[in-house]
């Protein structure tokens, strides 16, 4: 994990805040804190984030809409949603919009702190890997792991395309590029991809899934790429169209 990580937090209670960034920095971070999300906009323009800890609840643009925006600008950032009511619904609109975690108040700052450097080893590994000068191919979509990008192929209907992955949706595609033709449990994915163990009735992966499917799947009615394997969980089957 690079020592020159910069990581935003966006809290507008001022003494949680102070208080995180003073621990992150204790604990060797570069860490920085804003308010709301103007000023993290202004953040942003000034050097991209490595990550991103974002409240949920802030004043005038809420916690979703910035992670939106997160995606559209920096998509390489890790994002880490906080919110102080744990309801499923913020849950599921967090992992939709492409957050990499989510933490609830009052948390454990030694449990945060891990979580932080787990979000950060993930996308800092998936910009160094090896597999980072290949491309796969998926359907009519080439998964360029350079860019961290869906391209679409030459000689089909989305020739010509980009489609961009929040970092959650490039490891999950990333892991399954690395294991073709190969079952994997939902339990190992959610271990693999989020670095923490399947909860009772956990959705994070089936939810991923989903939202790739969307993205390449001709038919979602009728998944060809991502299949769904009755009892275990899901393969990546190499196909062209």
């Amino acid at each position: 994990m690079s020592g020159s990580s910069q990581i935003v937090v966006v809290e507008d209670e001022v003494a949680q805040r102070q208080a995180i960034v003073q621990y992150l920095q204790r604990h060797g971070m570069k860490a920085v804190g804003v308010g709301d999300g103007a000023a993290l906009r202004r953040e942003v323009q000034r050097a991209v984030p490595s990550l991103v800890l974002l409240d949920i609840r802030l004043p005038g643009e809420d916690g979703f809409s910035l992670l939106r925006y997160l995606r559209e600008t920096c998509p390489g950032a890790g994002a880490i949603m906080v919110s102080a009511i744990c309801e499923t619904a913020d849950r599921v609109a967090g992992l939709e919009a492409g957050a990499d975690d989510f933490v609830s108040k009052p948390f454990e700052p030694r449990e945060l702190l891990a979580r932080i450097r787990s979000v950060l080893r993930r996308t800092e590994s998936a910009a160094a890997s090896p597999l980072s000068r290949s491309q796969v191919a998926m359907g009519q979509w080439v998964l360029d792991m350079a860019r961290r990008t869906l391209l679409g192929a030459d000689g089909t209907d989305a020739a010509g395309r980009e489609e961009r992955l929040a970092p959650g949706e490039f490891t999950l595609l990333k892991m399954f590029a690395e294991n073709p033709n190969r079952p994997l449990s939902r339990d190992w994915l959610l271990e693999a991809t989020s670095h923490r163990e399947a909860e009772a009735f956990d959705r994070a992966i089936d939810l991923r899934v989903a939202r790739l499917r969307r993205k390449i799947e001709p038919d979602t009615a009728h998944p060809e790429i991502i299949r769904t394997v009755r009892g275990v969980g899901y393969m990546f089957v190499p196909k062209t169209f």
